[in-house]
């Protein structure tokens, strides 16, 4: 049995959890989330914990157990505390504003790169260079943040581009004169 998913899912107070044998719908202060379950796991309330075990012993099954119970504490937290990704942009002249539902960027370009990110994620920019990318869904914050960094990734020589807060980028050395 997966290690991981042998611990039960616990509950955050302000969370309410309700599920059949097919989907799963968490609901909390921040927002609503609902996942389908894969057939071969089952799901089952013990006083405020959810205990998610698998029917078979199949390849599949076991894959699954893990990653739905991860998906579960992931969507648990989201409508709790929400997710939050951190980006930030470094080149002379590089910078990004937030216009309405869209995303603004002048990254070296011969025109400024709007973004129109989804209605479910929150997108600030408290600084030109910097971005913050909010929301109750992990993976769709984890998406939008990386569509994002997609459209200028950090180059290896000058470091210029959008990278994550802390993300290290190998630096490459220029070419050499020799006299």
């Amino acid at each position: 049995m997966s290690r991981l998913a042998k611990t039960p899912v616990e509950l955050p107070k302000n969370v309410k959890i309700s599920f059949d044998k097919t989907a799963v719908n968490v609901e909390g202060p921040k927002g609503k989330l609902s996942m389908a379950i894969p057939a071969d796991v089952v799901l089952e309330n013990k006083e405020n914990k959810i205990m998610v075990n698998r029917i078979s012993d199949t390849k599949q099954a076991r894959s699954n157990h893990g990653t739905t119970k991860r998906l579960i504490e992931n969507m648990c937290a989201g409508v709790s505390t929400g997710h939050k990704r951190d980006l930030e942009v470094q080149g002379v002249g590089f910078r990004v504003a937030v216009q309405g539902n869209k995303l603004v960027m002048n990254i070296g370009f011969s025109h400024p790169i709007e973004y129109e990110f989804p209605k479910d994620v929150k997108v600030t920019a408290a600084k030109p260079t910097e971005i913050s990318v909010e929301g109750v869904d992990k993976a769709l914050v984890g998406l939008v943040a990386a569509k994002i960094r997609g459209f200028k990734p950090p180059e290896p020589y000058k470091g210029k581009g959008i990278r994550y807060v802390g993300e290290v980028v190998r630096r490459k050395q220029g070419k050499q004169v020799t006299k």
